[in-house]
C-alpha cells in the first residue's frame, strides 16, 4: 500500500466514524468514544501535517506518549496565520476559509478537502441548540423564514460564517429566506417587510448576523422611530465581535436593546462562540435550558478545557483562564486549538462543568500565538431609512439607541 492510500484509508476510516457520530439523534457526551477518537486523529495529524509534527515533537509529544486526548497539544489560533497547517496535499483543497482582518493584515486560513464533516457538525449544532423546536407541531414544519444579516457565500466566498448562514438556509429556510446585506449595505426596509410577512402569517422568524451588523439595525430603527414586534417563537442569533470597529458594546446590552426593539423574549437572542480555525460551532444555552444559568454548549465530537494561559495546565473548575477547544470535525486540519479567549467552566451545584462563558480575549495572545508558529512550526526542528430604497451603509458608528453621541 502506499503512503498516500494509506493516509486516505486512516482519514477515510476517522471521517466515517464521526460522521456516523454526527448523524446520531440524540447527543451523548461518551467520554470513551472522544478518547479514542481524539488519539487516532492525534497520531493521524502528527505524521501528514509536518509542521504540526514538529511543534509536538519539540514538547517532546508523539502519539506513543500520549495516554489520553488532553496530553495532545493544541495549536495557537495565529499559527494559522504563518503555516498552511493541513493534512493533504495543496492541489486537493476545495475550500479555504479566512479570518477577518483589516487592509494588509495577515488572515487566519482553514483550508478543507472536503465539507462533509464541517457542513454535519454545523448543522447538527444548529438543529440542536438554535432550532431545538423546528420540526415541532404546525407552525414550526421543519423550515422558516431566515433573514440574514450578513452577505451570502457567492459574495463572500472565504468567510466561513455565510458558509454557515447558507447552508442554514439550504436546509432550514423556506421560500421567504433572504441575505439582507449585499454590497456592503444593509436593507433595512427589506428587514421590515420579511417582519411584517410573519406577523401576517403569525408564524416566527429567525434573525441572523453579526452583532455588528445588528448595532446598525438598531440604528436604524432608531432613526424611524420604529418598534418591529415578531411572533412568538422568533429568534436571533448574532456572532462575532467588535475588532476593528469604532465601539464596542456590552453584548448583554445588544442583547437588552434587540428584545425591547423586536419584541423577542432575552432567552430567544442566542450569541453563537466561533472562529474559523475551527469545524464546529457553541451556542447559548437558553433554548434548550431556560431555567438554567446562560452558558455556551457545544456538540459532544468537541471538548473544551480552561487552562492555565502561562503553564497550560489545568485550573481549578471555575477559574479564569485560557479557552482550549478539541474539535474532532478538524480532521484535515489541526483538531486541538488554543485560543486567544479567557472563559471560565460554569459548573452545576454538585461541581461539575455544565458548559463555559467567554469572557474576553487575553492581552497579545495572537501575537504569542504568531511567534510560537513562526519559532517552530517554520524550522526544520525545534527544541433604510437613509435612502428611497431602504439601504444602510455598513460603517456607521452606534447611535442613540444606547445613549451615544
Amino acid at each position: 500500500m502506499t503512503a498516500k492510500s494509506k493516509n486516505e484509508t486512516v482519514r477515510g476510516a476517522l471521517d466515517r466514524d464521526l460522521l456516523s457520530w454526527m448523524a446520531e439523534p440524540i447527543w451523548k457526551a461518551d467520554d470513551d468514544r472522544f478518547d479514542a477518537l481524539a488519539r487516532r486523529l492525534f497520531a493521524f495529524q502528527f505524521e501528514h501535517c509536518s509542521a504540526y509534527g514538529r511543534f509536538c515533537t519539540g514538547r517532546g509529544i508523539k502519539p506513543q506518549t500520549v495516554l489520553h486526548w488532553t496530553d495532545i497539544p493544541p495549536v495557537p489560533t495565529g499559527a494559522f496565520k504563518e503555516v498552511e497547517l493541513r493534512c493533504f496535499a495543496a492541489d486537493q483543497t476545495i475550500r479555504t476559509f479566512r479570518t477577518s482582518g483589516t487592509s494588509g493584515e495577515k488572515r487566519g486560513e482553514l483550508h478543507l478537502d472536503t465539507l462533509a464533516l464541517y457542513d454535519a457538525s454545523l448543522i447538527q449544532s444548529l438543529r440542536t441548540l438554535l432550532f431545538p423546536d423546528l420540526d415541532a407541531g404546525p407552525r414550526n414544519p421543519g423550515r422558516m423564514p431566515l433573514c440574514i444579516l450578513a452577505p451570502s457565500e457567492q459574495e463572500s466566498p472565504h468567510s466561513s460564517l455565510s458558509h454557515m448562514f447558507d447552508q442554514l438556509a439550504e436546509h432550514h429556510g423556506n421560500e421567504e429566506t433572504f441575505h439582507a446585506i449585499q454590497n456592503g449595505q444593509l436593507d433595512a426596509q427589506a428587514v421590515w417587510d420579511a417582519i411584517n410577512r410573519a406577523n401576517e402569517r403569525n408564524h416566527p422568524i429567525a434573525l441572523l448576523g453579526t452583532a455588528f451588523s445588528f448595532v446598525h439595525l438598531l440604528d436604524a430603527m432608531e432613526e424611524g422611530h420604529l418598534l418591529k414586534k415578531c411572533p412568538p417563537g422568533s429568534r436571533i442569533m448574532e456572532t462575532g465581535g467588535f475588532k476593528g470597529k469604532s465601539r464596542e458594546i456590552p453584548r448583554e446590552e445588544l442583547h437588552r436593546a434587540l428584545s425591547d426593539r423586536l419584541g423577542i423574549p432575552m432567552s430567544h437572542i442566542l450569541n453563537q462562540y466561533g472562529m474559523t480555525e475551527l469545524g464546529s460551532q457553541f451556542y447559548d444555552s437558553t433554548l434548550i435550558d431556560a431555567e438554567g444559568p446562560r452558558r455556551k454548549i457545544g456538540p459532544p465530537w468537541v471538548r473544551v478545557r480552561i487552562l492555565n494561559p502561562v503553564t497550560q495546565e489545568s485550573i481549578t473548575p471555575g477559574e479564569v483562564g485560557m479557552v482550549v477547544i478539541h474539535d474532532l470535525a478538524n480532521t484535515g486540519s489541526i483538531a486541538a486549538i488554543e485560543t486567544a479567549d479567557l472563559g471560565r467552566e460554569v459548573l452545576t451545584p454538585q461541581g461539575e462543568s455544565m458548559g463555559f462563558e467567554v469572557l474576553g480575549r487575553e492581552q497579545d495572545a495572537e501575537e504569542r500565538g504568531c511567534s510560537i508558529a513562526a519559532d517552530e512550526m517554520l524550522t526544520s526542528h525545534s527544541s433604510s431609512l437613509e435612502s428611497d430604497t431602504g439601504a444602510y451603509p455598513l460603517g456607521r458608528s452606534v447611535k442613540s439607541w444606547r445613549g451615544t453621541p
